[in-house]
């Protein structure tokens, strides 16, 4: 495992914790971080071994407060080009980074602003601490939100609200974002963590060729007509038709035991 110097990817048994850790600037990104967590994402997503990815910020303030505008600021006047990666986005996973099939939870410990919400936004789930507020302030810099939050927001949100947030650069609490449908769970600070692991435990429960099926199904199937999803031929569809734990399934339940999943 490469020796990371802005972020911390930890595997155990089937879960990757990916942790931005810049907490002196909030977990803001500057370019060196943002390839870093692409290497760390294709890792994710090539090792068959991992079925369960959590991305959070490291300290307390922040899960990220979105580009590291001084960093940025001072590459332009060195006469570099800010880069967020070369195929994954920002922090390596907004865009176009669409097929990673394997669920990913975001821990929002704090802070998620400009990029740090767009990558709470390509997570599937999100559980957030009491504290946290969410925004995208990027008009507020003569800049916007192009690593996703422009388009995902409205598409996750009503419409009219998503452009409250969108054309003001305000933020939304915690408990806002639950209301709205943004957030899973908010929970105290001290339980997000444990939160995020029973989350885990619950999707392991079932079968990871079924969870991947069931995201690209559920994802993909947006953006077709009805009578379109319900006949495309899905690609992790029929590899979960095609896995032994088809089998285990339905015989662990026969047999009043737990399934013991391959992942195969």
């Amino acid at each position: 495992m490469p020796d990371y110097r802005y972020a911390t990817y930890e595997k155990k048994g089937h879960v990757g914790y990916v942790t931005v850790n810049r907490p002196e600037v909030m977990n803001a990104l500057h370019a060196p971080a943002n390839h870093e967590l692409y290497e760390i994402w294709a890792d994710f997503e090539q090792d068959p071994e991992m079925w369960i990815g959590v991305l959070t910020g490291a300290g307390e303030r922040a899960f990220s407060a979105g580009n590291d505008l001084k960093a940025t600021a001072e590459a332009a006047a060195r006469g570099e080009r800010f880069g967020i990666g070369p195929l994954g986005g920002f922090g390596g996973l907004t865009n176009p980074r669409f097929r990673i099939w394997k669920p990913i939870i975001a821990a929002v410990n704090g802070y998620a602003l400009g990029g740090g919400l767009e990558m709470a936004l390509a997570c599937d789930i999100v559980i957030a601490a009491e504290n946290a507020q969410l925004g995208l302030p990027e008009p507020k810099r003569g800049l916007i939100a192009g690593a996703g939050g422009i388009l995902r927001l409205p598409r996750m949100i009503p419409q009219k609200i998503a452009m409250g947030y969108i054309l003001t650069g305000k933020f939304m609490t915690a408990q806002e974002a639950h209301r709205w449908g943004l957030v899973n769970e908010v929970v105290p600070a001290k339980d997000l963590m444990g939160t995020v692991e029973r989350w885990i435990e619950e999707i392991m429960e079932c079968a990871p060729l079924s969870v991947r099926a069931s995201k690209q199904g559920a994802m993909e199937g947006l953006d077709m007509p009805l009578p379109v999803a319900f006949n495309h031929n899905f690609y992790w569809a029929q590899r979960s038709a095609d896995s032994p734990d088809r089998i285990e399934g339905p015989k662990a339940f026969a047999e009043k035991r737990k399934p013991q999943w391959s992942g195969r």
